[in-house]
C-alpha cells in the first residue's frame, strides 16, 4: 500500500475539523504534514475523482470533503488511492518446479489464496465499517486544537 492511504486518510479527517463548506488550499494541507505539494495533488485529484473531495477552483479554491464525515468510509479513502484491485494475486506458485501440483490437485483455490482472499475481505469490511467521523473521534483533542489555531478555525 502506498504512502498516499496515509496521507488521504489524515488530510481527510483533517477536513473534517474544517468549518462546513470552506474550501482549504492544497497548499495549507501539505503545510499541515509537511508533505510534497506536487504528490499530495495527485491524491488529492484521486480524492476529488472518486467522489471523496470537492474542489474549488480560483483564488479561495481548495478541498472539503464532498460528504459529512461520517458518510466517509476509509474503505472509501483506500480505494480512491489505491483502486479496487485484490491485495493479493495469486500467481499460482504451486504449479511450478520440481514439486509442482497436478492438474487434478489445483481445481479449487490453494489454502494460501484462500486465507489472503479471506483476509482481504476481512480488512475491507474492517475499513468499510469505520467512517472518517470514527477517526477524528480518536484523535487527541490537543491534536485537533492545535490544528484549529494553526489552520485558523
Amino acid at each position: 500500500m502506498s504512502q498516499g492511504v496515509e496521507w488521504a486518510m489524515h488530510i481527510c479527517t483533517l477536513l473534517s475539523e474544517a468549518p462546513d463548506g470552506v474550501p482549504v488550499p492544497r497548499r495549507t494541507l501539505a503545510a499541515a504534514y509537511a508533505l510534497p505539494e506536487p504528490y499530495l495533488a495527485k491524491c488529492l485529484k484521486r480524492l476529488a475523482a472518486a467522489g471523496v473531495l470537492d474542489s474549488t477552483s480560483g483564488p479561495r479554491g481548495g478541498y472539503r470533503l464532498a460528504k459529512p464525515a461520517d458518510r466517509i468510509t476509509a474503505l472509501a479513502v483506500v480505494e480512491a488511492v489505491e483502486g479496487t484491485a485484490p491485495t493479493f494475486t495469486c500467481r499460482e506458485l504451486r504449479r511450478r518446479g520440481t514439486v509442482a501440483a497436478t492438474r487434478e490437485e489445483c481445481r479449487e483455490k490453494c489454502a494460501v489464496h484462500v486465507l489472503m482472499d479471506d483476509a482481504d475481505a476481512a480488512w475491507r469490511a474492517r475499513l468499510a465499517e469505520t467512517t472518517i467521523a470514527d477517526i477524528r473521534g480518536r484523535r487527541p483533542a490537543t491534536l485537533t486544537a492545535r490544528a484549529a489555531a494553526t489552520l485558523g478555525w
